[in-house]
């Protein structure tokens, strides 16, 4: 499941990496044209059943969101294997700044909601253990930008994890 994918562009990449997996989308704003299914929902509650997925992902989503925790507790209550996150990280010389300028460059100009809620790496964590979400992988310095650009922009303020769902108490 892709929480937020938009018009399921990578969702469609992935696929043909991976033709033995199937991705379904869901956002608060369908657009009239994906490439995936995509079915609307409200950017709190995950409209599925308990495990319902093998995985769920969100690709520079949850710093979109009012309440990036209340996600990963449902992307938690839907996923049976695992959560997959590609997000950034406020760690850094201005890298509250960095990650504004970035987010406004990118979508402003779309009227996606803007809310700056970019977390440390402290907080990531945190709020993964809160919610029963254990890291199994995490990668930062993705080697996204061309040099010069990487200079600014690849300090380590994105990363992609892999998160297991963590079995809950007797």
């Amino acid at each position: 499941l892709d929480v937020g994918g938009g018009d399921g562009t990578i969702d469609t990449l992935l696929m043909k990496l991976r033709p033995d997996i199937t991705i379904e989308g869901i956002d608060i704003l369908v657009r009239p044209e994906t490439k995936i299914p995509v079915r609307e929902f409200d950017g709190r509650v995950i409209p599925v059943a308990d495990n319902s997925f093998d995985a769920v992902m969100f690709v520079d989503v949850l710093h979109h969101s009012e309440d990036a925790t209340q996600l990963l507790r449902e992307a938690r209550r839907v996923a049976r294997e695992c959560v997959v996150i590609k997000d950034h990280r406020r760690d850094g010389f201005l890298a509250e700044q960095t990650l504004r300028f970035m987010d406004d460059v990118g979508n402003k100009r779309f009227g996606v909601d803007l809310p700056y809620n970019y977390w440390s790496h402290a907080e990531w964590h945190a709020a993964f253990s809160e919610v029963g979400l254990g890291v199994r992988e995490w990668q930062q310095r993705l080697g996204i930008y061309p040099w010069p650009a990487s200079v600014l922009f690849d300090r380590g303020l994105h990363y992609v994890a892999q998160l297991g769902v963590v079995p809950e108490g007797p």
